[in-house]
């Protein structure tokens, strides 16, 4: 074989060590290299630019950078309750929403990241009865509060779109949209069923009435009345509420969990409506009972119907029946899960089939059971306790040990055995399957063929049946017998009826009370006002009363986003063109908690609006308000507890001088060490404000981040947050141009353009001589080159290609972990900690690696300025304090000034993708030993005029790295060193290629792309071939 010999090359056995990497040592821009972390003061880091970011010079570069023509993107967080306080689930949802708007406005987008208050609410209230203080003070005090905290965060905030649901300038436009609802038919009055409590004497949500049937407030047992109240015809919206949801599925916009919540709530069901005869010993007759069900195969093992308590047929018996009476009272403080049930006298009902089916003449009984929905289908349900759980257990409460019938088998020519009390078969089948054999004209059919059939059969019999549709959705009541929430504007006239308030008299203001008017008060102040209700009728003018019940706050919350468009224009709602521009949001963030509720009323106020002309261009996008979700996870905190007790422990209580071993310290012990919900009373909890003041902003931000997946629950740990303070304090001291000789620094002067393409960094670079490219001559004619910038790259140290891929990789990476839903943000802080590490590891080796380090750097703040933006502002301007001295006055280069007004100023990079391939070429490479073929390859291509020694031991370097060469390669378990070792040849690593014996040489020909190890010695050739070859 022809090709280089290392002893024809003429290598001796030795070589003197190469000479040490040339490391530019400088000293550091305010931090020396032998600092620790704790003398890094990241906390004044923050202060000094949020600051800087508060200055007018500041804002006015972010308005005229905003007014620019650009691409919208509007980044929307949920907005807060004003509780008093952030927690670390603010700090978590506040941040991840910040994070995102940053970037877009770095990738050229005109942000909209706006913040505001949800200020109405029934917290407030309480805390005004409970300690004598108006509801708008204790809310106003509570913002202010927490608007400090989150200017803390280092967010960055449309401050100029502030504003509170709670006044009049806001809920003036919620009034108004209530108004265009009535006006279309979409709101309405009428008697509701609710918890009420008779101390406060308020309505209750099923979620404030605990286990019991008490208020979660007063303790009083709760009451179930009828109350007249308002309601929304959402379910006017209910297929496209339902049918749009796979608009939103698409590309994983909104997480599947959400999606699947958002259906069930809106519980579109397909089945079958039946009519069951009722029969009265009594002398009554009553209307056939109505009633639905998606398993009409099942009927055939119908054995009792169920009825709501406010079903007409309970209601009526109710009049002759004491004993239904007291029932009926005992069931307000049921739960709704209840198995209890009340068996009708003198009444029963027929099966549909009887008459038509052979075998079914009998009657079944007929019960009132709180367990079913007045307003699902028509109030009843039929009862198949072989094949429904819910059916199977109230059976077995309301009954003696009766039997239960079982219609439905897994295999035709089945007939299931009926199902017997206290016995470990008696489960019902809740699958679908085949009809029992003993059903006759039924038996061996399908479920499906089982009720297409049946209802072939019903209708040919003249019996009434349907096949329909059913909804869980019921219409939104949205009246609440409270003080604090935006006032219903309806006036009662006993002459006209309920008249809405004209247009022009919007806002309804709540009437101002003093603070000592709440203190244990209850029950709704506007209804117990002297003159607040007290109106003349807007059409007829007589004496007339408001409206009292205030609004659900999810009314608020349903049409906030809106505002924040226009949030200071009066007119209307929104100014229509900027609904235009501005709607849908594109990225929402919040948590998961308001999966159902809150975006489905939104959903349904956006859609509503998006038929009028305050979003005329609604359509567009089906009226959905928002493009993107994401649900962040809970954030959970360390719990200690007593392994004896189970009883949770304070934290005074556990010594954590050694935090990787607490002990309690009454006992000694080790306590148990878990995550949970943060609660006040599992002493866990996490106060975002002192974690920053302890750490800074940024260090806090970056490690909640950098802790788990955005919708993963977190698992907050303090003690790793020195890996995050350590980090920065590397890219600190890397910011204080250690990276570049004094003798580059003395000529440097940074590009105008931080993204040239590679190709134009190169030419820039020759044409500054800070780069000298490859001669062209005989060994290396023009030829070689695809192009000028091929010759470029090829002049490029293997270092620095290696340098600039990784950088590029980098960026790919990161850009699209941003861009992902929901965003990868925790492996964003990984990948660049690798590039980080990859920066101070990468050696010196030219003037060109160091500008290649300079832009580098670069690239790398801008990537973690979204997470970390003080720490990035603060290395932008060390970097540039140093490496830009020779513009620092100029009138228009970008990086006057030390950096310019912000890294801010600068685009997000974008990755060059194209050139990774171009800095990692590749070639096909085999591995021969004695000239037998053994490992073929595909390895990087090695840099153009290597030296031999080089280039061999470049190219077995590259197929060590890969199984197939690290099978022969491999001091440790290689074939070439094992065969060798078992005969007694000499094992010794060969002085000038360490990966191969000493005794053996190497023929490299095409470049490196055949290598072939060979025996020196020729009389152990052959038993060595006959060794290596098994």
């Amino acid at each position: 074989m022809r090709g280089l010999s290392l002893h024809r090359a003429g290598w001796r056995r030795a070589l003197p060590p190469p000479p040490p990497s040339l490391c530019a040592v400088r000293k550091l821009h305010a931090i020396d290299v032998h600092h620790r972390v704790k003398d890094v003061d990241f906390q004044a880091i923050d202060q000094k630019w949020q600051r800087r970011w508060r200055s007018p010079e500041w804002r006015r570069w972010q308005r005229t950078d905003s007014q620019q023509d650009k691409p919208k993107a509007y980044i929307l967080p949920m907005f807060p309750y004003p509780s008093g306080t952030l927690h670390l689930g603010h700090l978590r949802v506040y941040t991840i929403s910040d994070v995102l708007a940053r970037v877009k406005q770095m990738q050229g987008y005109s942000v909209i990241h706006p913040i505001g208050w949800d200020a109405f609410g029934l917290p407030a209230e309480n805390a005004a009865l409970e300690r004598g203080v108006h509801p708008e003070k204790w809310t106003l005090q509570n913002i202010d509060a927490m608007k400090k905290q989150m200017q803390a965060m280092g967010g960055r905030w449309d401050w100029d779109r502030e504003f509170r649901t709670c006044d009049p300038a806001f809920y003036k436009h919620t009034q108004a949209i209530f108004l265009s609802l009535y006006e279309r038919g979409l709101a309405y009055q009428a008697e509701s069923l609710v918890n009420y409590d008779p101390v406060d004497r308020t309505v209750l949500a099923n979620e404030q009435v605990d286990a019991n049937g008490c208020s979660w407030r007063s303790g009083a047992r709760v009451e179930k009345i009828m109350l007249r109240q308002w309601f929304l015809k959402i379910k006017e919206f209910q297929k496209p509420l339902l049918e749009d949801l796979d608009a939103l599925a698409e590309n994983g916009n909104w997480p599947e969990r959400v999606l699947a919540m958002q259906r069930n709530w809106l519980g579109r069901s397909e089945g079958t409506k039946l009519w069951f005869d009722v029969a009265s010993a009594g002398g009554h007759s009553f209307n056939p009972i109505e009633v639905f069900t998606t398993r009409a195969d099942t009927l055939f093992g119908v054995q009792y119907l169920a009825v709501s308590l406010k079903h007409p047929i309970v209601q009526d018996a109710a009049l002759r029946d004491e004993s239904l009476r007291a029932f009926l009272d005992r069931a307000q403080h049921l739960p709704p899960d209840s198995k209890a049930g009340y068996l009708l006298r003198n009444m029963t009902a027929r099966n549909p089939v009887a008459g038509v089916v052979e075998g079914f003449e009998q009657s079944i009984p007929i019960y009132a059971a709180p367990y079913v929905l007045d307003d699902y289908g028509s109030g009843a349900v039929m009862g198949v306790p072989g094949h429904d759980s819910r059916d199977h257990a109230f059976w077995r409460a309301n009954t003696t040990d009766s039997p239960i019938r079982r219609v439905i088998a897994t295999q035709p020519g089945e007939t299931p055995a009926p199902l017997l009390p206290s016995t470990e078969s008696d489960r019902p089948m809740l699958e679908t399957g085949v009809v029992s054999s003993n059903i006759p004209d039924f038996g061996g059919l399908s479920s499906e063929e089982a009720v297409e059939h049946l209802g072939e059969r019903l209708r040919a019999a003249g019996k009434p049946v349907e096949t329909t549709e059913n909804w869980r959705l019921r219409d939104w009541l949205i009246s609440r017998q409270r003080y604090w929430g935006t006032p219903i504007p309806i006036i009662h006239c006993g002459s006209c009826g309920p008249v809405p308030v004209p247009r022009n008299k919007l806002p309804v203001k709540l009437p101002q009370l003093l603070d000592k008017y709440f203190k244990g008060k209850s029950g709704n102040p506007l209804e117990e006002h002297p003159t607040w209700k007290d109106v003349e009728c807007p059409q007829c003018g007589s004496a007339a009363q408001r409206e009292t019940d205030t609004m659900d706050t999810f009314m608020d919350s349903s049409w906030y986003f809106f505002r924040f468009l226009s949030p200071r224009f009066d007119q209307e709602a929104v100014d229509a063109r900027s609904a235009n521009t501005g709607m849908p949001v594109d990225v929402y963030v919040g948590g998961v908690e308001h999966a159902i509720l809150h975006l489905l009323y939104a959903r349904f106020v956006s859609k509503f609006l998006a038929s009028t002309a305050l979003w005329p261009q609604g359509h567009l996008s089906k009226g959905e308000p928002f493009k993107k979700l994401i649900t962040q996870g809970m954030v959970h905190g360390k719990t200690y507890t007593d392994p004896t007790t189970g009883r949770f422990l304070r934290p005074e209580e556990v010594d954590l001088a050694k935090s990787s071993a607490p002990v309690i310290r009454t006992t000694g012990e080790a306590p148990r060490v878990s995550f949970e919900k943060m609660s006040k009373s599992k002493y866990n909890g996490v106060d975002p404000g002192a974690t920053i003041a302890k750490y800074g902003a940024d260090v806090t931000r970056t490690h909640m981040l950098f802790q788990a997946p955005v919708s993963d629950v977190l698992e907050w740990d303090e003690a790793s947050i020195t890996g995050i303070q350590r980090w920065f304090t590397r890219i600190l001291r890397y910011c204080g141009g250690v990276f570049m000789p004094p003798t580059v620094l003395a000529k440097f002067q940074p590009p105008r353009d931080l993204d040239m393409s590679l190709s134009d960094i190169l030419t820039w670079l020759v044409s500054v001589k800070l780069l000298k490219v490859i001669t062209i001559n005989e060994r290396r004619p023009a030829s070689s080159f695809d192009s000028e910038e091929a010759r470029f790259i090829a002049s490029l140290k293997i270092e620095e290609q290696l340098l600039w891929s990784k950088v590029q990789e980098t960026i790919a990476r990161v850009t699209q972990s941003y861009a992902s839903t929901p965003p990868s943000l925790n492996t964003i802080v990984s990948d660049l900690m690798t590039l980080t590490n990859t920066l101070y590891e990468t050696p010196h080796t030219s003037d060109t690696m160091a500008v290649l380090k300079y832009l580098a750097t670069c690239h790398l703040l801008r990537m973690m300025a979204p997470m970390a933006p003080a720490v990035a502002e603060e290395g932008w301007h060390m970097l540039h304090e140093v490496t830009a001295i020779k513009v620092k006055t100029s009138p228009t280069h970008p990086l006057r000034g030390n950096g310019g007004p912000s890294i801010f100023a600068f685009p997000f990079p974008k990755a060059e993708e194209e050139v990774i391939k171009k800095l990692n070429p590749t070639m096909t490479t085999v591995l021969q030993v004695n000239g037998k073929k053994k490992v073929e390859a595909q390895i990087r291509k090695p840099p153009v005029g290597l030296p031999v020694v080089d280039l061999v031991n470049w190219v077995l370097g590259r197929l060590a790295e890969q199984e197939g060469g690290k099978e022969w390669l491999s001091k440790e378990s290689g074939k070439l060193w094992k065969v060798l070792g078992s005969k007694g040849v000499d094992t010794q690593a060969h002085l000038l290629i360490p990966l191969i014996p000493i005794d053996c040489d190497i023929k490299i020909a095409k470049g490196g792309r055949i290598v072939n190890v060979v025996s020196l010695k020729k009389a152990d050739r052959k038993k060595w071939e006959s060794e290596v070859a098994n």
